[in-house]
């Protein structure tokens, strides 16, 4: 079955600005020092900051690229879930108001969004 335009579009546009986000924050944590002084404020160790950028960038590669298989697609999607709710709970474990988990939650919000219209299209597209 082929795919709707809509479809498409909507999954290219939620998965851009997806996209956009986690790689900017991959970036942030690679980069600025704010962002490090975020994570030792969390608990996490700073190698962990380095290895969880590298991981997303590696993920948003599996997600954008189309050639990628929709097996190594739904793992790239369960390690971004993970990696967000994880924020969302270190967050409130340690007590940190709504200006600092609110990005994960916003985040999750554009995860969501590109996923559901990734289920639609490789729904569409797989036969059976």
């Amino acid at each position: 079955m082929k795919s709707s335009r809509g479809a498409v579009i909507g999954f290219w546009m939620a998965t851009v600005l997806f996209a956009l986000q986690m790689g900017f924050t991959a970036y942030a944590q690679l980069r600025l020092p704010q962002v490090a002084e975020s994570f030792a404020h969390l608990g996490f160790p700073g190698y962990f900051r380095v290895e969880l950028s590298w991981a997303k960038f590696a993920g948003l590669v599996a997600i954008l690229v189309p050639i990628v298989p929709p097996r190594l697609k739904e793992w790239a999607y369960a390690g971004f879930a993970i990696t967000l709710i994880s924020a969302l709970i270190a967050h409130l474990a340690v007590g940190d108001g709504v200006a600092a988990w609110g990005w994960s939650v916003g985040t999750g919000v554009l995860w969501a969004g590109s996923y559901v219209c990734y289920r639609r299209l490789d729904s569409q597209q797989s036969p059976g």
